[in-house]
């Protein structure tokens, strides 16, 4: 397998043309109606411009009661297809290949999408929104699970390359996983099996709806950094299941709401404080691949290594010498990067050309912004603060 930070990789049928990704985040750039605009267009345009092999869009929702922030894009329904439309069509004459991030808030969902009545796997507080949210029943968690088919359907009916089950961060799929939220006594919860029994019904449901040919990925925890969550074992038995039962890529995070920053650490300012999940991802990534030396515990080796499914690292990476590094060490097959795009959507451009060694981003957290995400840094909004 070709190990440079500027070659191709296959995520199942899906060939992308580097190892750069932009990690999913909510760009706070839709109408009204939580439909996708053409600013938003315009930011995923600039990336692929820019040289990223992978976007992953920012969190759909895929159902009414499932939107976890203000501004976020809707993916509950056939009628939001058109719009999204717009953005893959848009990307056409560029390399890069675009994948939906679809997800449920569950108990991080905010109240007036739930009529303050969030769902969970369990009734935990979230000190948030300072709600408990309604145990799921069987029928409830059945739906959810028809409802990430459906939505990768309309993904794939709108032109995107592949999907992205969003199980991270402390949202539905992530609380299902984590014993801290899913206290369940019945064979949604308990055993590390029971609580990943709802991921694998999901990619199931999936398959069924868009094919095998359709690439599905997950953003799954390696660590909910908290006490009695979720920790790097677990993660890697689900990843592995997860491996057997046929999904292409694992991105490795962490961290839930309880737990942030934990998930995206300010003041990233030196290679040491970089890559925070690389280990976990190192130790994923050994689960998802077969050779004698995985099979031992080991590192691998690049004659005869078979990778059964790539992992992509997030998390903090900044110096092209550390993405570098992940990639040549295989820690991971793919480096994945949110705060730094805001600022330089042209960094991938910028390293190829030698233009630069690391990203500019100072990793201060006030991207965010109610009228688009923009650096603060330079004083502008939106697309704005990508040029």
């Amino acid at each position: 397998m070709d190990r440079n930070l500027f070659g191709p990789i296959r995520l199942g049928t899906m060939e992308v043309p580097n190892r750069f990704v932009r990690s999913a985040t909510n760009e706070c750039l839709t109408d009204k109606g939580d439909y996708v605009t053409d600013r938003l267009a315009e930011l995923y345009e600039a990336l692929a411009r820019g040289g990223v092999g992978l976007i992953i869009t920012g969190y759909a929702y895929v159902r009414a009661d499932g939107k976890s922030s203000t501004s976020q894009a809707a993916i509950y329904d056939d009628k939001f297809i058109p719009a999204y439309k717009r953005i893959t069509e848009r990307l056409r004459p560029y390399p890069a290949r675009i994948v939906l991030q679809i997800a449920h808030g569950g108990r991080q969902s905010i109240p007036s999408a739930c009529n303050g009545s969030p769902i969970a796997p369990s009734p935990v507080p979230y000190p948030v929104t300072k709600l408990t949210p309604r145990e799921m029943t069987e029928d409830e968690i059945l739906e959810i699970i028809r409802s990430f088919a459906q939505a990768a359907r309309r993904a794939r009916e709108a032109g995107f390359h592949g999907v992205q089950l969003h199980s991270a961060h402390g949202y539905l799929l992530s609380q299902f996983i984590s014993p801290f939220t899913n206290r369940r006594q019945d064979k949604w919860g308990g055993s590390v099996e029971n609580r990943a029994r709802i991921l694998l019904e999901v990619l199931k449901a999936c398959r069924k709806e868009v094919g095998k040919e359709f690439p599905v990925l997950i953003k799954l925890n390696s660590d909910d950094c908290i006490g009695d969550g979720l920790k790097i074992e677990d993660a890697v038995k689900i990843a592995s299941m997860l491996g057997k039962a046929g999904i292409d890529a694992v991105e490795v995070s962490g961290g839930i709401g309880d737990s942030f920053p934990s998930a995206c650490r300010p003041d990233i300012d030196s290679p040491g404080k970089e890559a925070y999940f690389s280990d976990n991802a190192r130790k994923i990534r050994l689960a998802l691949s077969r050779s004698p030396e995985s099979a031992l515990g080991g590192e691998g080796s690049a004659e005869g290594e078979v990778l059964s499914v790539p992992v992509i690292c997030v998390g903090g990476i900044r110096s092209r010498e550390v993405m570098e590094s992940i990639i040549s060490t295989k820690k991971a097959d793919m480096v994945s990067m949110s705060r730094p795009f805001i600022r330089e959507p042209d960094l991938v451009e910028r390293f190829r050309k030698g233009l630069a060694e690391k990203a500019s981003c100072i990793s201060c957290n006030q991207c965010w912004h109610p009228k688009g995400i923009r650096c603060a840094q330079i004083g502008k909004q939106g697309l704005g603060a990508m040029d």
